[in-house]
């Protein structure tokens, strides 16, 4: 004989049912979400192309693409503002860092979508990263890194190591890359990577000796020539990508944020 609750015999007794459990849905329906004018013109303000098919943002450092810190929005919240009148939205096609800036793509439809997500898991995307590195003389004038890359957790937060090929936890990880600019004390290098291992562009130049500026998490230098460095300098540059119009090969760009460009003048880095 089962025995019952007091609270499920008392549900037994009122005629109300304890609720069943629902199976947690892989894709989940999203949520409206209050946009204020104020933001609906800020997230407007990132747009660097759009046509009836996509959008190209120019995300800020400091904006999660989704989730996020604090309960604030974010940037796959933000696209309520383009919401249709049948309630449908725009979806973000792939993520950033929190504190990496740069091009971000939208489908605005449904088709444009499942085509974009699928020409990313057939790895369809070439990616085009900028950074400024601290101690370049661990660095080649051009290069690939390619060290495995497991991931961690510590508390609440996530990190990549890197680790040996035959450990248990080991993905593999891939990063082109090539010095544009160098002095003694810093370097502009644009990274290619031809996989999307969380972090790996940081954390494969960490490996190397010459963590990007700004990275707290991976022993990125705050000063550079008595500067202060006040977030991660890793920008998105170029998103390259086959457009669900069926056009053939596209490329989004977005230029450097401001604060990237005067660092980069200001400790004689020739920026492109």
């Amino acid at each position: 004989m089962v025995k019952q609750s007091p609270q499920h015999r008392k549900a037994l007794e009122t005629g109300r049912r304890r609720p069943r459990q629902e199976a947690v849905s892989t894709n989940p329906r999203k949520l409206p979400k209050a946009i204020t004018p104020e933001e609906t013109a800020w997230v407007k303000s990132m747009i660097v192309y759009e046509d009836a098919d996509i959008f190209g943002f120019n995300k800020p450092s400091g904006l999660s693409s989704q989730g996020g810190r604090g309960g604030g929005h974010n940037l796959d919240d933000m696209m309520w503002a383009f919401a249709r009148p049948n309630g449908k939205r725009p979806n973000l096609i792939h993520r950033l860092d929190r504190d990496t800036s740069g091009i971000l793509l939208v489908a605005k439809t449904a088709p444009a979508t499942s085509y974009l997500g699928k020409a990313m898991i057939r790895r369809a995307f070439a990616k085009t990263y900028l950074c400024v590195v601290s101690h370049p003389q661990n660095l080649p004038d051009k290069g690939v890194m390619e060290f495995p890359l497991r991931r961690e957790e510590l508390g609440r937060e996530a990190y990549s190591r890197v680790c040996e090929a035959d450990h248990p936890e080991a993905q593999a990880a891939k990063t082109a890359f090539e010095v544009l600019s160098r002095t003694d004390e810093v370097a502009l290098v644009r990274c290619m990577p031809h996989t999307g291992r969380m972090h790996q562009i940081r954390v494969h130049l960490a490996h190397m000796g010459s963590p990007i500026a700004g990275d707290i998490r991976y022993g990125g230098a705050l000063s550079l020539g008595g500067i202060g460095v006040k977030r991660l300098m890793l920008h998105a540059l170029r998103l390259t990508f086959p457009h669900p119009n069926g056009s053939g090969e596209f490329t989004l760009s977005a230029p450097l944020h401001q604060d990237v460009v005067e660092l980069c003048q200001a400790l004689d880095l020739r920026v492109l």
